[in-house]
C-alpha cells in the first residue's frame, strides 16, 4: 500500500495497484500482437512494392518489440500480485521492472513515429496491407498518450526525496515553524488537486461558479469524505417520489423502460408543440417533457416551468400542479454531469441568511448554492405567483432526489417565511447539508427516506475521515494480497455468498497492534491532522473548514429482509420504519451501498413497501397525529 519510490520520489500509486491496470494492457497487447502476426503472414507476399520493404521492416521489428512488452508487462503483473497490502517486500523487484517498462517507450515511440513517417509516403502497396499498418500506427500513438496521461495523475509533486521532518523529529520545530510547514504542504496538496480536476474537468466551463467549484472540490480531496404517521407519509414518499424521478428527463425513463421508452416518448422528442407551459435550457427538450408526461401521469397543461438549464450551483428543475394531492409541486432534479459533481463536492460550511429564528443557519456550500439559484427562478421571476395564481388554495411540496433532496431541502427551508405550510420530500439526501440547528428546525416540515445500506445519506467529510480511520485498521492486520480480495468482492457482488468465508486477517494476531498508526508515523501531513487517532475512544472530530453536518428533517429508513437479492434470486422485500439521523452516523461497507442509492431501485423498494402495508388500514387516534397530509 505504501507509495511506490522511483527516481528517488515518492508516487501516488503503490506496487500491488498494477494487477488489473497491467492484465488490461497485457490483454491488449495480446490482442495486438495477434492481429499483427496475422496480417504479415497473410499478405507478405504483397510486400514486394514500392515501399514494401519499409513496411516489411516495420511489422518484423513491431512484432520483436510488442513481444518484449508483453513479456515484461507479464512479470509486473506477476510480481504485483505478491505478498499483502502492509507487506510489499515480496514486491521489492518492481522498481527494477518498472524502469525497464519505461525504457521500452522510447524505442515503441520511436518506432510509430517512423511508421507514421513510412505511411505518409506514398506507398504502391496493397490497400489491406497500407490500412493495417495506419492501423498499428494508431494504436501505438493511443497507447502512449494513455501512458502519459496515467503518469501525470499518479504522479506525486509533493513526494520529494526529503523527509518533512527534519533528523531531530517534529517536536523540535517551534509552534510558528510547524505552522507555517503545514500551512504550505496544505496549500501545495490542494494546488496539486486543483490541477488534477481542472485537467480530468477539462469540457466544462470556466465561468467564475465553475473555478469556485474546482478550488472547493480539490480542498475536499485534500482534506479527506407511529404506525400511521409513518404509513401517510410513506404514501405521500411514493406518490412524490415520481416527480423526483420525472425530474431527470428521458435518461432515467429510457433506463427504467429499455424496451418500451423509447417507443413511448419518441412522438413527443420529434415534433414541437405550441405549449402553455415554460420550456428552458438544454438539450432534446421535446424528449425531456415527453418522459416527464409519463412518469407523472399529468398533462402538458398541469406544468407551469420546466428548466434543463445545468450549470455549476445551477440545477435543472419543474414546477407542476397536481391536482390528485392539490399541491403545487417543485422538483429538483439530482447528480446528471460533471456540473453537478462539481457542486456536491464544494462541502464546506456557508452560512446562510434565512428568516426562520435559528441561530446557526449554516449548510453545505455547493447544495445551498443551488438552492439559492432555484430560489430566485421561482420567487423573483414569479413562476411560484404564476402557479397560485391558478391554483390559490394548493400546497407548496418541494421534493427531489440525491443532490436534489438536498437542494429541496435547504430551498423549503427558504421559502418557509413566505409558505408556512410547505413540505419537502427527499429522497436519499446527502448527510452533510444542515447545521445542527437547522437539522432539528427542519424535522416540523421535511421527510427524507433512505432505503438500505445508501451511501450518500451517510457520506460526509466527518464520516469519510471515519471510515479512512477503520479501513486503515483493517488493512493493518490483512494477510491477503489486495488483487484477491477485490476479486472476491467482485464474485460476492454479482454470486452472493459470504463474507466470513475469506478471512482476512493474521491468524493469532494481537488486537492491540491495530492501535498502531500504519503508514504515516514519519508524516508531517498526518501528524498534522486534527482526524488522525487509532483510538476508537478518542472523539471524532473535522477541520473548522468542514464541521459535522446532518441531513434533513425526519428520516424514513427502508431496510431489506433476509438474504440480498442478486439477478436470479427472489425480489427484495423491505420493511419501513423511522430511525434518528444518529444511525446514519458510519458508512457501511456492501454490495449495495451504491445501488441502494439509484432512483429506480428506490421507487422500487417503495412500492413493495407501500403494496405490503396496504394489507391493513390505518386509524390513527383521535388527535393522535399532527401530520400534515397533502
Amino acid at each position: 500500500m505504501p507509495g511506490m519510490v522511483l527516481f528517488g520520489r515518492r508516487w501516488a500509486i503503490a506496487s500491488d495497484d498494477l494487477v488489473f491496470p497491467g492484465f488490461f494492457e497485457l490483454s491488449l497487447r495480446v490482442v495486438w500482437w495477434i492481429g499483427i502476426l496475422t496480417l504479415y503472414l497473410m499478405h507478405r507476399g504483397k510486400l514486394d512494392c514500392a515501399g514494401g520493404t519499409l513496411l516489411s521492416s516495420y511489422l518484423i521489428v513491431l512484432l520483436v518489440l510488442l513481444a518484449v512488452i508483453i513479456c515484461t508487462v507479464s512479470a509486473i503483473v506477476c510480481v504485483s500480485m505478491k505478498g499483502t497490502i502492509c507487506n510489499p517486500g515480496p514486491r521489492k523487484s518492481m522498481s527494477k521492472l518498472l524502469y525497464l517498462r519505461l525504457a521500452l517507450f522510447l524505442p515503441e515511440m520511436v518506432w510509430a513515429s517512423l511508421g507514421s513517417a513510412w505511411i505518409a509516403d506514398d506507398v504502391q502497396c496493397d490497400r489491406t496491407v497500407v490500412n493495417g499498418v495506419i492501423a498499428t500506427v494508431i494504436i501505438s500513438w493511443i497507447i502512449i498518450v494513455s501512458t502519459v496521461v496515467t503518469i501525470i495523475i499518479v504522479f506525486d509533486p509533493l513526494g520529494g526525496k526529503m523527509a518533512p521532518y527534519p533528523s531531530s523529529g517534529p517536536n523540535h520545530l517551534d509552534s510558528h515553524e510547524s505552522s507555517q510547514l503545514l500551512n504550505g504542504l496544505k496549500t501545495a496538496a490542494t494546488s496539486v488537486w486543483e490541477t488534477r480536476i481542472k485537467f480530468l474537468c477539462c469540457c466544462v466551463g470556466k465561468d467564475d461558479h465553475t473555478r469556485v467549484a474546482f478550488s472547493s472540490t480539490a480542498e475536499l480531496f485534500s482534506t479527506y469524505f407511529s404506525e400511521a404517521d409513518l404509513d401517510a407519509e410513506l404514501a405521500n414518499c411514493h406518490h412524490y417520489m415520481q416527480f423526483a424521478a420525472a425530474a431527470y428527463g428521458w435518461p432515467l425513463y429510457i433506463y427504467r423502460n429499455p424496451f418500451t421508452g423509447l417507443c413511448k416518448i419518441g412522438g413527443d422528442c420529434c415534433r414541437s408543440r405550441t405549449t402553455e407551459y415554460d420550456l428552458v435550457g438544454g438539450d432534446q427538450l421535446h424528449c425531456h417533457f415527453g418522459s416527464i408526461l409519463h412518469t407523472t401521469g399529468l398533462q402538458y397543461r398541469d406544468f407551469i416551468h420546466i428548466s434543463f438549464h445545468d450549470k455549476v450551483y445551477e440545477l435543472p428543475f419543474l414546477v407542476a400542479l397536481d391536482h390528485r394531492k392539490e399541491s403545487v409541486v417543485v422538483a429538483v432534479r439530482g447528480t446528471m454531469s460533471l456540473q453537478d459533481i462539481l457542486t456536491d463536492l464544494s462541502a464546506e460550511n456557508e452560512t446562510l441568511n434565512l428568516e426562520c429564528g435559528v441561530q446557526d443557519c449554516s449548510a453545505h456550500k455547493g447544495i445551498s448554492q443551488a438552492a439559492r439559484y432555484v430560489y430566485q427562478r421561482l420567487v423573483d421571476d414569479g413562476i411560484l405567483s404564476q402557479a397560485f395564481s391558478i391554483a390559490p388554495e394548493y400546497r407548496l411540496v418541494v421534493v427531489g432526489h440525491s443532490l436534489g433532496a438536498g437542494a429541496a431541502a435547504l430551498l423549503a427551508i427558504m421559502l418557509r417565511s413566505a409558505y408556512p405550510h410547505v413540505r419537502c420530500y427527499a429522497f436519499s439526501p446527502p448527510r452533510g447539508l444542515l447545521s445542527k440547528s437547522l437539522y432539528e428546525y427542519s424535522k416540523n416540515f421535511i421527510v427524507s427516506l433512505v432505503l438500505g445500506k445508501d451511501v450518500i445519506p451517510r457520506l460526509s467529510v466527518t464520516n469519510l475521515e471515519d471510515l479512512k480511520k477503520r479501513i486503515l485498521r483493517v488493512i493493518a492486520h490483512c494477510n491477503k494480497p489486495k488483487y484477491q480480495i477485490l476479486l472476491y468482492g467482485c464474485w460476492y457482488e454479482l454470486f452472493g455468498g459470504s463474507p466470513d468465508n475469506f478471512p482476512t486477517e493474521l491468524d493469532g494476531g494481537a488486537q492491540g497492534d491495530l492501535t498502531q498508526p500504519l503508514l504515516g508515523e514519519q508524516s508531517l501531513l498526518t501528524r498534522g491532522s486534527p482526524t488522525y487517532s487509532f483510538s476508537s475512544d478518542s472523539p471524532l472530530e473535522s477541520p473548522t473548514k468542514y464541521p459535522p453536518l446532518y441531513p434533513p428533517g425526519r428520516i424514513i429508513h427502508l431496510e431489506e429482509e433476509g438474504a440480498s437479492g442478486r439477478f436470479w434470486r427472489s425480489a427484495a422485500q423491505y420493511s419501513a420504519r423511522w430511525s434518528h439521523e444518529s444511525q446514519f452516523s458510519k458508512i457501511l461497507i456492501g454490495p449495495k451501498m451504491l445501488t441502494d442509492h439509484m432512483p429506480h431501485v428506490l421507487m422500487k423498494a417503495l412500492d413493495s413497501v407501500v403494496s405490503d402495508r396496504a394489507g391493513y388500514v390505518f386509524c390513527p387516534a383521535r388527535g393522535g397525529s399532527n401530520v400534515d397530509m397533502v
